[in-house]
């Protein structure tokens, strides 16, 4: 018994100590430490590739516009971009689930104040007086009662506060996921636009390859009627004609995929907004390219902001569950007025009131609440190891772009040096064929390699362009800017 007293002193001492100070059981979050690292791959990375191309470099340190497509300087671009922001569904989804999760802050925190009840209440009732040893009639009357109520928890070990702390970061999660929206949403925006201009130049180039097929399977039918080509050089010529016919529709196919899922960003079906015919001419390559400091970027890419705020909550659920081991102090009290009559309400007399208070105390759960605080700690861990994940995937993510970036800039100038070399190959081909030194077949071959390289080119050129945007989107897009901009115009 001295001991069982002593733990309750003690008890008693610590729900003192606790209330006063205002604190909280569980731990205290802390954000995660931004990683020691001062580069993304282990070899330097550099844009400056040989060749005539246009250049890029890799500006460190700088910060990203939160407009950055705007650095392709392509109007029409801009205009599929604004039309997206403001009118995309999963974007307005996202900005609802935000405010649900807002509204779920505001209903926990009303846990931290009193509750107050209004009631009022009328019932008519008999009393049995011989049950009193009255021996008269029963008595019919009528009672009359009014006033509020109100009830107060005491956080003593900070098991509310938790929880509107959890509250607060899942809102945070949700508001890093609007970011993400929005940075998934521009970046396919922009990735779109790259493969219709890609699609239709590739068009471009497999119709005037058609073109020159179908001049010369004409040239050789002519040569044939007099005498100077065979049968055979004919239907090879014919053949591939109809070869490089079979490029045109694939790439149809393509563009019209990227239009109907460009209206679908922009929040319409496909039959109500037809997307812009983008050409790769009217882009522009943007010649530096921002690169935020590993350090940097754990505080800008919206999934690794996602991560942490659930690594908060998971933090905060901790405290929610350790408070569930201690007693709970319930305050209440009412005031009324009861009457038999509703002339009588609200004088002296008819004022009632009570005071009143409740203790509840976990005494035994069977260790359902000790299971459930170690499910909380278990959760938390796995929190912050898919945290510690998420940043060492946006690392890795950062560092293919820009080894793709590298590779694009060679990539781009071998391709063109092998364009050139299959033009200059295939002119001198059809004059040697002219002469009659070569067969069709080798000039058949030279064409199938100048279309090869000229395809290839375009398709690396487009790549370059694709792999820019993506590094903007790895190093978060700029989403702050937006949502600066966003609620601004949410006030007004």
């Amino acid at each position: 018994m001295p001991g069982g007293r002593s733990r309750l002193r003690c008890m008693c001492c610590c729900a003192a100590t606790l209330w006063l100070a205002g604190c909280a059981v569980g731990p205290d979050f802390k954000r995660p430490e931004a990683p020691d690292l001062k580069k993304y791959t282990a070899e330097t990375v550099n844009l400056a590739a040989a060749g005539s191309e246009d250049k890029q470099s890799l500006g460190i340190g700088k910060k990203i516009s939160g407009q950055w497509w705007q650095l392709f300087k392509s109007k029409r671009l801009d205009a599929v971009l604004d039309q997206a922001i403001t009118q995309n569904l999963t974007l307005f989804a996202a900005k609802s689930t935000l405010d649900q999760a807002r509204d779920a802050v505001d209903q926990s925190v009303g846990g931290l104040w009193p509750h107050v009840q209004l009631t009022a209440g009328a019932s008519r009732q008999q009393t049995n007086q011989a049950a009193l040893g009255i021996n008269s009639p029963h008595v019919v009357s009528n009672l009359y009662t009014v006033g509020p109520n109100v009830s107060y928890t005491l956080d003593l070990f900070g098991g509310v506060r938790r929880q509107v702390e959890q509250q607060e970061a899942l809102a945070e999660y949700q508001e890093y996921q609007l970011d993400a929206a929005y940075l998934t949403l521009t970046g396919d925006v922009v990735t779109q636009a790259i493969a219709i201009a890609s699609a239709r130049e590739q068009m471009k180039a497999a119709s005037e390859i058609i073109a020159d097929d179908e001049r010369y399977v004409k040239l050789i039918s002519d040569q044939l009627a007099v005498g100077e080509a065979t049968r055979t050089d004919l239907e090879q010529a014919r053949s591939q004609l109809t070869a490089d016919r079979t490029l045109i529709p694939p790439l149809v196919q393509q563009v019209n995929v990227a239009k109907h899922a460009l209206a679908v960003l922009v929040g319409k079906a496909p039959a109500q907004w037809l997307a812009p015919d983008f050409d790769l001419a009217e882009f522009a390559l943007p010649p530096e390219l921002p690169l935020t400091l590993p350090s940097e970027l754990v505080h800008q890419r919206p999934d690794i902001l996602s991560a942490e705020a659930q690594l908060h909550a998971a933090s905060a659920a901790v405290g929610v569950a350790t408070a569930q081991l201690y007693p709970n102090i319930t305050l209440s009290g009412s005031f009324a007025q009861q009457a038999l009559s509703t002339s009588n309400l609200f004088t002296g007399a008819s004022s009632i009131w009570s005071l009143g208070s409740q203790l509840t105390a976990p005494v035994f759960q069977g260790g359902a609440l000790t299971a459930q605080k170690q499910g909380a700690v278990d959760a938390l861990k796995s929190k912050a190891a898919t945290y510690q994940q998420t940043v060492i995937t946006a690392f890795a993510q950062v560092a293919d772009v820009l080894t793709a970036l590298q590779y694009d800039a060679q990539f781009l100038t071998q391709e063109r040096e092998a364009l050139e070399s299959a033009a200059r190959s295939l002119q001198l081909s059809r004059q040697t064929f002219g002469r009659g030194s070569i067969t069709v077949l080798q000039v058949l071959d030279a064409a199938r390699q100048y279309e090869q390289a000229r395809l290839a080119y375009i398709k690396a050129k487009a790549q370059r362009y694709l792999d820019t945007s993506q590094l903007f989107n790895a190093m978060g897009g700029g989403w702050w800017e937006w949502r600066a901009m966003d609620a601004s115009a949410a006030a007004h």
